[in-house]
């Protein structure tokens, strides 16, 4: 197999997915690329977590009111479900339809709308709308709980618009105005929670939606120049058949798995990078009435999203760089203690899992690294690959060692590399990088006291290319 199949075998299932080790790479580039997306755009029902496992590694787990064991729970998924796209689609949709712990303050209710993005994110668009306009998270976090007819709170009916499906404009023209917002609140008045039990002394249980029909407002309503009387499902209805909408999915689709665009607020002004590959994303939203999965085929098996100028051109995410290392180095793939120190590792580099900082959710791109968050990166990605202990690190070293009886230190780096990338170094620091290398001696591993220095060295370098700024980006 060639080194191009590799570079795009790892690229999609880095992109689709979070990664894989150098094995599972050549086993699906023998599979084929085409026969792999296939795979990933039809995944079966998933496996869920083995319980009695995960109470036996962390006796913490049967807490589900705490965020930490919903953060847990989640990122033992990130590294272990076999359907890698449907589980990143649920963190997809989570960064966009976002509803956060620090005001829901009921981690059950919260962790049930992960599932519901982890089984619906790849089905149809409309479907999400409205299953997100009746999920109790959202509906508390956004306050809809607080709209009455006789009161309209417009905070749902405003993101709904702004964030989470037409944007604010395109094409430097504004896509709604502050009439259709108020349309839109109106008719989601009545969708609210039922009355919760106390929560002494069984603890928060997860809240449940109930349509009120005697607060509902039946009014006439006009919307985006639609007149009738709207209730929330019309309102969805209308929503989705607009250009707008389509663009809005297609640039998210774009942003998350092709390469880096600006936030949503200045899309308005602002250009998509690739307008030619938004238009096919845009009528494959169309043509398939409104099915994600129809969109991620397109660009799955697009040009653009082939094109080597795309590779390395998106900045990690914080589940890219905890999720990815851990699939790499090949821990954590079942329960064991330990996972907890793990899962709260996206959090301190600025990705607080099932609890975004705003509905807005996070900037990302390049403003995923700052003073701080770099060095938690970097430690973390350098710990674990420098652990020679590790089943993901022996096979790096094992394959390295193949490269021949004594390679030399350019040989070396390039196959450090290729096993964590393919990936490649600016020319100054592919030189710093061989120049320390040429500094420690012969990379022999003929006996066993050279085979230990020899990984020992393995793990060093590894740590090394963890530290560069062209490891930060997937």
């Amino acid at each position: 197999m060639s080194d191009q199949q590799i570079s795009l075998m790892a690229h999609l299932l880095r992109r689709a997915g979070y990664g894989a080790s150098r094995d599972e790479i050549e086993a699906r580039v023998a599979q084929g690329y085409d026969s792999v997306v296939e795979e990933l755009l039809t995944p079966g029902d998933d496996p869920g977590i083995e319980e009695d496992l995960m109470y036996r590694a962390y006796p913490s787990y049967f807490d589900k009111a705490a965020i930490e064991t919903g953060q847990t729970e989640w990122v033992y998924r990130m590294i272990n479900n076999k359907y890698q796209l449907k589980e990143k689609m649920s963190l997809f949709w989570h960064t966009i339809l976002c509803a956060g712990d620090n005001k829901v303050d009921n981690a059950r209710t919260t962790a049930i709308q992960i599932d519901k993005f982890r089984d619906m994110g790849m089905g149809n668009f409309k479907d999400l709308l409205m299953m997100l306009s009746t999920d109790p998270a959202m509906l508390y976090y956004l306050d809809n709980i607080e709209s009455h007819k006789t009161a309209v709170n417009e905070n749902y009916g405003r993101e709904l618009l702004e964030l989470f499906s037409i944007g604010v404009g395109m094409d430097n023209e504004f896509n709604y105005t502050e009439d259709d917002v108020k349309a839109c609140a109106r008719a989601f008045t009545g969708w609210n929670l039922a009355p919760t039990i106390p929560v002494f002394p069984y603890g928060r249980t997860p809240f449940e939606f109930r349509f009120d029909p005697a607060d509902h407002d039946y009014g006439e309503k006009t919307f985006l120049g639609e007149t009738g009387n709207w209730d929330g499902g019309d309102i969805v209805d209308i929503i989705c058949k607009q250009p707008a909408t389509a663009r809005f999915v297609a640039r998210k689709l774009y942003d998350f798995f092709v390469a880096d665009e600006p936030p949503v607020p200045s899309w308005r002004l602002s250009e998509p990078r690739d307008m030619d590959a938004i238009k096919q994303l845009e009528k494959a939203y169309f043509d398939s009435g409104y099915e994600i999965t129809a969109m991620l085929r397109v660009l799955l098996n697009s040009d653009f999203f082939k094109d080597e100028g795309v590779h390395f051109a998106k900045v990690k995410s914080p589940a890219d760089v905890v999720i990815g290392t851990m699939r790499m180095v090949g821990d954590h793939l079942e329960p064991k203690p330990g996972l907890f120190f793990v899962a709260m590792e996206p959090k301190y580099m600025g990705l607080d899992l099932m609890n975004p900082p705003t509905v807005e959710g996070w900037h990302m791109g390049r403003e995923w690294i700052n003073s701080g968050s770099l060095i938690d990166r970097i430690n973390f990605a350098s710990s674990m690959l420098g652990n020679t202990e590790l089943p993901g690190v022996k096979s790096m070293i094992n394959r390295l060692m193949d490269i021949g009886e004594t390679p030399s230190s350019e040989q070396f780096l390039d196959g450090c590399l290729d096993l964590l990338g393919p990936m490649d170094l600016a020319d100054e620091t592919r030189g710093q990088l061989t120049d320390h290398l040429n500094a420690g001696g012969a990379l022999k591993h003929g006996t066993e006291v050279e085979q230990t220095e020899f990984a020992r060295r393995t793990g060093e370098t590894l740590q090394m290319i963890a530290t560069t700024s062209e490891f930060q980006f997937s």
